[in-house]
């Protein structure tokens, strides 16, 4: 997989010369609703044309299987396809075995180069004696690239069968799905969610699904209402009761505890809570994990972080989620929503008391609009990634790509005259953060939230990582 920029000049079919790949495979990976408009700037991004190929309608992997010179079952073990006759349009597959007939003037290195594989790897699959000698029309086996093997979990607030339309043809890039979320009741009681389908979607699919278990009350997160649970021994014991009652009941395969702006006294008696929970739910086979304010220090001052003891969580539960995103924020001024110099100051303190294997790093799908010149008090609407890139074609803008923040950005002015700033990720941004995962050797990744448009993730996701199944 490549990343291309657009630049004055480019088309869609001069850069599907330049890369060696169909216009089509470009128009779906990115998801183009006008292929022949590009905006200066716009990340695009390029399936390796031997390696990748995303699905286009119509296909079946019969189909593809037979392109391709392999077998369906290579395809369906390479992928992990639980049902090999459901794939969906826009599906990146992974073609883990590619011949080449050996051209005049071709050696090993060239070929490496081309396929974005290695010398020693084609000597090893082909078990070459002497890699200086061999012979035009010799077929070679181009064995698939390496790939970094981590944890996926993804949040998901739309319930009912819409929630479940959103997980199903993306299950295949998830480890965990996490619909969000329970709330605890003052008497320990925990509300219901209607999830079902969204559970049946994803254990069909081998995703394990996570029940998050959160403090809001209304529309907010709720200091009182932890303390209300945190303070009190007999309310814990109920709302770890009714919460193991629901993991058997619903199917779920852990816990994932998202309290947050928990009062600063309260810090231990989270800490001793979360304690009480593992104790409970491990002998009985469920994981219990937490969410985690994106904290630079141990004693960060602040209601968002106070109470979240990294340490204390990292040796209690299984993983945490640590959500790095939100430094643009809905209601506060203009820039890039999970700046990639505020992330790793983040996974800098984190990695120093928090195992490396427990750290899931959080990644936005998502961008803000704000009108500029930007007042207090007033709000961002969320945009898609995909409808960012139409903003700024619609308008007749450029995107800009900030270095520092590593992530992309434009500036337009509206029917009404007013002028806006868009911050989003693209293709660039989230191969970024992807590359933090493996720099920085963690557990894997989270992702909030499902619904907003971004086919071009998956296809960086795919290309990155092989995601784990439990």
């Amino acid at each position: 997989m490549k990343i291309h920029v657009v630049k004055s000049g480019d088309t869609l079919w001069r850069i599907s010369q330049q890369y060696g790949i169909p216009i089509n495979q470009i128009v779906v990976a990115n998801g183009l609703d006008d292929p022949n408009r590009l905006v200066l700037g716009e990340a695009l991004v390029i399936p390796a044309p031997y390696q990748q190929y995303i699905v286009q309608r119509g296909d079946t992997l019969w189909l593809i299987a037979s392109r391709f010179g392999v077998t369906v079952q290579e395809i369906v073990n390479a992928n992990q396809l639980i049902d090999p006759s459901k794939l969906y349009i826009g599906q990146l597959l992974t073609i883990p075995v590619v011949y080449h007939n050996i051209q005049p003037g071709e050696t090993l290195w060239v070929i490496a180069n081309r396929y974005g594989t290695t010398v020693s790897a084609i000597v090893q699959a082909n078990q070459i004696q002497n890699p200086g000698i061999i012979h035009v029309g010799q077929r070679l086996r181009i064995p698939e690239a390496p790939k970094t093997a981590i944890e996926v979990n993804a949040y998901v607030t739309d319930m009912n069968q819409a929630g479940a339309n959103l997980v199903a043809p993306l299950a295949p890039y998830f480890t965990y799905i996490s619909p969000f979320s329970h709330r605890v009741e003052e008497d320990g009681s925990i509300t219901p969610l209607n999830d079902d389908a969204i559970i049946q979607v994803a254990r069909n699919r081998n995703v394990s699904p996570l029940l998050v278990l959160t403090n809001f009350v209304g529309s907010m997160f709720s200091s009182d209402r932890a303390a209300l649970v945190l303070r009190n021994q007999d309310i814990q014991n109920k709302v770890i009761t009714n919460v193991l009652t629901m993991l058997k009941e619903k199917g779920y395969a852990g816990l994932n505890v998202d309290f947050e702006y928990v009062f600063p006294e309260d810090r231990e008696n989270y800490n001793n809570f979360l304690r009480k929970v593992v104790e409970r739910l491990r002998p009985e086979g469920f994981s219990v994990s937490t969410a985690l304010a994106p904290k630079l220090r141990a004693e960060q001052k602040g209601l968002l972080y106070e109470a979240h003891d990294y340490a204390a969580h990292g040796e209690i539960v299984d993983f945490v989620v640590i959500m790095t995103y939100e430094w643009g924020w809905i209601g506060g001024s203009p820039m890039a929503v999970a700046p990639i110099s505020q992330v790793r100051k983040v996974l800098d303190y984190a990695v120093t008391v928090i195992p490396r294997n427990k750290i899931v790093m959080g990644v936005p799908l998502y961008g803000y609009d704000w009108k500029i010149p930007w007042k207090y008090g007033t709000y961002a609407r969320i945009v898609a990634p995909k409808e960012a890139v139409n903003l700024a074609a619609k308008y007749g803008v450029s995107i800009s790509y900030d270095d520092t923040y590593q992530s992309p950005y434009f500036r337009y002015t509206d029917e009404s005259g007013q002028q806006h700033e868009v911050w989003f990720e693209d293709a660039r941004s989230v191969q970024v953060k992807y590359d933090t995962v493996k720099e920085y050797n963690l557990r894997g990744l989270s992702y909030w939230v499902l619904g907003t448009a971004f086919p071009q993730n998956w296809v960086v996701l795919a290309a990155n990582f092989t995601i784990k199944k439990l």
